[in-house]
């Protein structure tokens, strides 16, 4: 399993987006990003919740729950779901696009349901499950100690020990796999919300499926290597940092993070598919909306392009899922252009032991190696350019581009470079965690290296 791509509806609608909108953006991901990889069309949070006064992110009695307290497509946002049939119709027209089907789920069960005191479907009998003479609801199941740290009116973790637990799991997946789902997001289970038994336990549940559903879980916070020691072998993706919106603040702690996980070797680990990747978040170019409102697309991205363009290289090398976060419909050409480019998607897919280096001392434009060494040179491959991003915009932004040369965050920028170009010569490995650059000094005597950052705690 390579990191896999997409499109995901949060960034550009947040928990607002409704069937037509979503089968809109889908169609165009088909039409123009399936050539290039991206494949999976996903549906965000609280696509069961009622978009009505009062109504919010951590709102309660807004939710549309089943019979056996398991979400339920909200059939205003989502008509084609009345009647019981849930999201097999959206489903059914975006695996008609080439496409594949996910949802955002949050972990363990409605508190709705919790309150509400509902049955568990057994699955093997389609009946209420039914032990040690008792049956049982999702009162008997609900962790209440347990809430989700940012929804705690919505959502609580299930316990997994009791049979009556793993029952209501294999219902809730089963009925997503019915649907036609190929992807789950999980959140608020890693991080903050750590539960090492409910990951377990949901992985196991998807390798009883006939259907294969990839597996992504999200921590709501970031996580460090030591965190996903144990985890990766379960999951197929994991996110290991929080929200990545469109600032440049959010951007920056990236380096540092997937540095880490590449040095703890788990870029590519082994995972519930095959293999595992860390997560480093939607990419949030194009037309957007803001964290937290009832509000779908109103503004463009707040990253310059030089800023849009280093995130889209780091998350290249890094082997990140690449899930884009723009509204489709208003996909511009330079954006386009920057999440198809041929170079980056096939760094991202064909690359191995991919590492990052950090500046000792940084003064104008120097480019490194990704790729491999050999003995204390440098094999030809790919090269990324440094930049230092000046304090102060200098240079009005294209409203339609989202080009500006210069930002007002401070930083360093990351572009391309070839092993044609004349600038990429010089450098050789003096030691295990250090490139230098000889700059036709003789006996390679350097004036300029770059050496490894001080990694996060594996253990």
């Amino acid at each position: 399993m390579l990191p896999p791509r997409g499109w995901n509806s949060y960034d550009s609608f947040s928990w607002t987006i409704d069937e037509a909108a979503f089968l809109h953006n889908a169609q165009i991901m088909a039409d123009r990003l399936l050539p290039h990889g991206y494949q999976y069309a996903v549906i965000d949070f609280l696509w069961y919740r009622k978009n009505a006064n009062g109504s919010g992110e951590d709102s309660y009695g807004f939710d549309s729950v089943d019979q056996w307290g398991r979400p339920f497509p909200d059939p205003e946002r989502f008509p084609s779901s009345a009647g019981g049939e849930g999201f097999k119709h959206v489903a059914d027209k975006v695996h008609a696009m080439g496409l594949k089907f996910g949802i955002h789920l949050m972990n363990g069960i409605s508190t709705q349901a919790v309150n509400a005191s509902t049955p568990i479907l057994d699955v093997d009998t389609g009946k209420a499950y039914v032990e040690d003479g008792r049956q049982w609801t999702a009162s008997d199941i609900g962790l209440t100690h347990r809430t989700c740290a940012w929804m705690s009116n919505g959502f609580m973790s299930v316990n997994t020990d009791a049979g009556a637990g793993r029952a209501f799991l294999r219902s809730l997946y089963r009925q997503y796999a019915d649907w036609g789902v190929n992807f789950v997001k999980l959140d608020c289970i890693f991080g903050t919300d750590y539960s090492p038994k409910e990951i377990m336990a949901v992985s196991e549940t998807l390798k009883e499926l006939e259907r294969p559903v990839i597996l992504s879980i999200s921590p709501g916070t970031e996580v460090t290597p030591a965190l996903a020691e144990n985890i990766t072998q379960h999951v197929d993706m994991y996110r290991i940092t929080g929200d990545d919106w469109d600032s440049w603040k959010d951007v920056r702690p990236h380096f540092d993070v997937a540095r880490s996980f590449a040095d703890a070797n788990k870029i590519g680990a082994t995972g519930l598919r095959g293999r595992s990747w860390p997560d480093l978040d939607m990419l949030p170019f194009g037309r957007l909306t803001d964290a937290g409102v009832n509000q779908g697309p109103h503004r463009s991205t707040n990253l310059t392009f030089d800023e849009q363009l280093t995130q889209m290289v780091l998350w290249s090398m890094a082997k990140s899922p690449l899930m884009y976060g723009g509204d489709l419909r208003h996909l511009n050409d330079d954006t386009f252009d920057l999440i198809t480019h041929p170079t980056l998607l096939k760094i991202n897919h064909h690359t191995k032991n991919n590492m990052e280096v950090n500046n000792i001392l940084l003064i104008e434009v120097w480019r490194f190696l990704l790729q491999h060494r050999v003995n204390r040179k440098l094999t030809c491959g790919f090269f990324f350019q440094f930049g230092y991003i000046h304090s102060e915009r200098t240079s009005e932004r294209n409203e339609h581009s989202g080009r500006s040369d210069l930002t007002n965050n401070g930083g360093t920028v990351l572009g391309l470079a070839t092993c044609n170009d004349k600038n990429t010569g010089g450098w050789h490995s003096s030691s295990k965690d250090h490139i230098c650059r000889g700059f036709g000094i003789q006996n390679d005597n350097a004036s300029f290296c770059m050496s490894k950052a001080k990694l996060l705690p594996t253990s």
